[in-house]
């Protein structure tokens, strides 16, 4: 297993970590299992992994580390999310509570779906992609 590399969001607070998932203390990248790593570039069968996924618990809050929009784009496959006007950065395994409007940073946004019952052995996580396909680090 590659360590876990862990993310630091800018918060409210100079010096205060905004954490996505409720109930965790950081951000952490998953690490490898049986269904691929988690980190971004990381190799998934032929191609690379465009994203990043962060640890998460089943059915946990998922929070706003950042202000923004929410943008209703696919009630199926993902939730966007838009940081402003240029990025914007889809969301995947996430029931959102509310699909269209503002969000503040700190609100919750839904919770995680659990990915047990379709792929077992794989920690469940929160998948973060910019719709450019670049790294989602920076914002996150």
């Amino acid at each position: 297993h590659l360590p876990t590399k862990q993310i630091h969001l800018p918060g409210p607070i100079p010096g205060r970590q905004v954490v996505f998932c409720a109930g965790h203390n950081n951000n952490r990248v998953r690490a490898c299992d049986v269904h691929g790593c988690g980190a971004f570039n990381s190799k998934r069968g032929n191609g690379l992994h465009r994203a990043v996924d962060l640890v998460c618990d089943d059915y946990g809050i998922v929070n706003a580390p950042f202000s923004g929009n929410r943008a209703l784009m696919s009630l199926k496959l993902y939730f966007l999310f838009r940081i402003n006007p240029v990025h914007c950065v889809r969301i995947f395994n996430l029931r959102p509570y509310r699909y269209i409007g503002p969000v503040n940073q700190g609100e919750a946004l839904g919770y995680l779906l659990p990915l047990q019952e379709r792929f077992s052995g794989i920690t469940s996580h929160l998948e973060l992609q910019m719709c450019d396909g670049t790294d989602p680090s920076p914002f996150i």
